[in-house]
């Protein structure tokens, strides 16, 4: 038990940085300057579930920001199952 916080404890400074690599923008239009060749989705922060523009909850969630699709993938954050 105690080696499985210490690994954890380990851990932790990678989980941080790969977190961090995503630029979060406050408007689309900054996302986009920001990554010109790539999709700009919306990510709701507390779930890491992103959605693409057109759909329900993109730019509509309490909690989010305009990120580029690579790097909220490369974050761990993922597409929308249900498409809203």
């Amino acid at each position: 038990m105690l080696r499985a916080g210490v690994l954890a404890m380990a851990m932790l400074p990678l989980l941080v940085a790969a977190y961090a690599m995503a630029a979060r923008f406050t408007t689309e239009r900054e996302a986009q300057a920001h990554c010109p060749k790539d999709v700009v989705v919306w990510v709701n922060l507390p779930t890491g579930v992103y959605h693409f523009k057109g759909q329900r909850w993109y730019g509509n969630t309490k909690s989010g920001a305009y990120e580029c699709r690579k790097e909220a993938d490369q974050e761990g954050s993922r597409p929308t199952h249900n498409g809203q």
